[in-house]
Order: structure tokens, then sequence, then C-alpha cells
């Protein structure tokens, strides 16, 4: 019976966490809440990836029911927030230029914020982007620990089912 109280709990955390992780990456879209950036073709490819929108957020709404797919879609926004976070937004550098000025930088931008003023437009974005990949990343592994101890709970509950339903079998 510790099984079924286990898998509701787990099963109400993620969904509360697919929210989380899909209201994460629609806001990456709108730097400022501004939508000329997304217009312009000036985000991140990673944003594009759909990481917490399909991966942490769709794909595990459906988990509740399939865990597997689960872990599969929150290792997935894992790796894209991972590798999102290690390139760096894409923005304007003081020439007017966009790119990924910290692409070079194997992360080490997020270690030295006097870095960051190299972006010169949107404002803000080296904040905005990791400050939102970080929480996509940190929902999607915690998504990935609750989908995986969902399956051992439901391996574990299939099996002790069966084996309770079979010793009252034979106490009949």
């Amino acid at each position: 019976m510790c099984y079924v109280k286990c898998a509701r709990y787990i099963g109400y955390s993620l969904v509360w966490a697919a929210v989380f992780c899909i209201v994460a990456n629609a806001l990456l879209y709108f730097p400022n809440g501004e939508t000329k950036y997304a217009t312009e073709d000036h985000l991140s490819r990673f944003v594009w990836y759909f990481a917490g929108i399909v991966g942490g957020g769709l794909l595990m709404l459906s988990s509740v029911l399939a865990a597997l797919i689960g872990i599969v879609g929150s290792a997935y926004c894992v790796i894209v927030a991972s590798l999102g976070l290690a390139e760096g937004p894409k923005c304007s550098d003081a020439h007017g230029v966009w790119n990924y000025t910290f692409a070079s930088t194997e992360g080490q931008y997020l270690l030295n914020s006097s870095m960051w003023s190299k972006c010169y437009e949107p404002k803000h974005i080296v904040e905005w982007h990791v400050t939102l990949f970080s929480i996509l990343l940190a929902f999607a592994a915690v998504e990935f620990i609750l989908c995986l101890i969902q399956v051992i709970n439901g391996m574990l509950g299939g099996l002790c089912g069966y084996c309770c339903s079979r010793q009252q079998q034979y106490n009949c």
C-alpha cells in the first residue's frame, strides 16, 4: 500500500515541475517581456529546442502514467539546459553584431559576472538566460530522480502486489 501513496506524491510533484518547466521555457522567448528578440531571431538556439516545453513539460505530464518516457524527457531537458548554459545567450556586442559571445568560454562566463557586460542587447539577457536555463536544469534533474523513483516504485509495487496476492491465495 505504501507504493500507492508514494506514486501519488511523485505524480503531484511531477505535474508541478512540468508546469514550472513550461513557464520557464516560455519566458525564454521574451527577454524583458519583449517579443522583438524572438521575431528578429536574436534568441539562443537552445531556446528553440523546446526543452522545457516538450522535455520537462509535455512529456513529463504524460509521464505520470509512463515514468520511462519522463526519464527520457527530463534527461533531454537536462542536456539541452546544460548546453544552453555552457554556450550562453545570443546577444549583440558593442558593435551591434549578434552572436554567441560566451560560446568559447566553455561556461566560464557563469563564474565571472563582469564578462556579462559584453552583451549589450537585450539588456540583462545573461541574467535572464542563466536564471531560466538554471531553473530548467534544476527541475529536470528533480523530474529525472522522481521518474526513476516512480519506475522503481512501480516495479516493486507490481512485484509486491503479485507476491501479496499469491500469499492471500494460499491462505484461503
